[in-house]
C-alpha cells in the first residue's frame, strides 16, 4: 500500500469530465488520448535547427503527456500512437511512406520507441505524487524519464550495430548527440508544470 497520496493530474484538473459521469469520463479519455496522439505526431515531424542534430520535440511530448495524463492513459496514449506507427502509418520523426510499419519500429529507432511508454508510465505516476508540482522534483522526474528513453534505445542500437561499428559510435549517435536538447527540455518541463499548477491554485483561490 502506498504512504503517498495519489493526486490529480493536470489534465484532470484542468479538463473535467463531460456530462453524465461515467459517460463523460470515457469522453474526456478519448478526446485526451486523441489529442495526445496528435500532438506526438507533430512533435515527430517537426524540426528545429539544432547542433550537432536536428531537435524534435518528441521526447518532451511523450514526458510531458505522462506527467499531465498519469501513467495508466499515459502509456494507452502511448500505445495508441505506435500502434498507428505499426500499421504503417507515416507518425514517427524519421518514417515516410517507403520506411514505415513494423519494418521502421524495429529498426534503429525500435529501443527509443519502447523506452517512451516506459517514460511515460514513470512519469505518470510521479505526477500522481506531486512530482510535477515542484520545480525540483520535475526535473529528477524528468531526467529518469529520459534515462528510460536512452537505455533501451541505446541498447537496442548496440545489440544492432555495435558489432560493425563500436559501442563508441553507439553512445555518440544514440546519446551524445542529443544531450544539449534533452538538458533544454528538462529545464523547460521544470518550469512549465509548476508555473501551470501555481496558475491553477492561483485560479482557484
Amino acid at each position: 500500500m502506498s504512504l503517498t497520496p495519489q493526486r490529480p493530474v493536470l489534465a484532470e484538473t484542468l479538463m473535467p469530465a463531460f456530462g453524465n459521469a461515467e459517460a463523460g469520463l470515457w469522453l474526456r479519455r478519448a478526446a485526451l488520448v486523441a489529442a495526445g496522439i496528435a500532438v506526438l505526431v507533430l512533435a515527430a515531424k517537426i524540426r528545429v535547427p539544432f547542433w550537432p542534430v536536428p531537435m524534435t520535440m518528441q521526447t518532451f511530448a511523450v514526458l510531458s503527456i505522462g506527467a499531465a495524463y498519469g501513467a495508466r492513459l499515459g502509456a494507452i496514449t502511448l500505445l495508441g500512437y505506435l500502434a498507428l506507427g505499426a500499421i504503417g502509418l507515416d507518425v514517427f520523426t524519421s518514417s515516410s511512406a517507403e520506411n514505415s510499419g513494423l519494418a521502421y519500429m524495429m529498426g534503429g529507432t525500435g529501443g527509443y520507441l519502447l523506452g517512451f511508454l516506459l517514460a511515460a508510465l514513470a512519469l505518470g505516476a510521479l505526477a500522481r505524487k506531486g512530482w510535477d508540482r515542484n520545480p525540483m522534483q520535475m526535473g529528477i522526474a524528468m531526467g529518469l524519464g529520459q534515462v528510460l528513453i536512452f537505455l533501451p534505445g541505446v541498447l537496442w542500437l548496440g545489440y544492432l550495430f555495435a558489432d560493425a561499428k563500436g559501442w563508441a559510435w553507439v553512445v555518440e549517435v544514440g546519446v551524445t548527440n542529443f544531450l544539449g536538447a534533452e538538458v533544454l527540455k528538462v529545464a523547460l518541463a521544470m518550469l512549465l508544470f509548476p508555473a501551470i499548477w501555481r496558475l491553477v491554485g492561483s485560479a482557484r483561490s
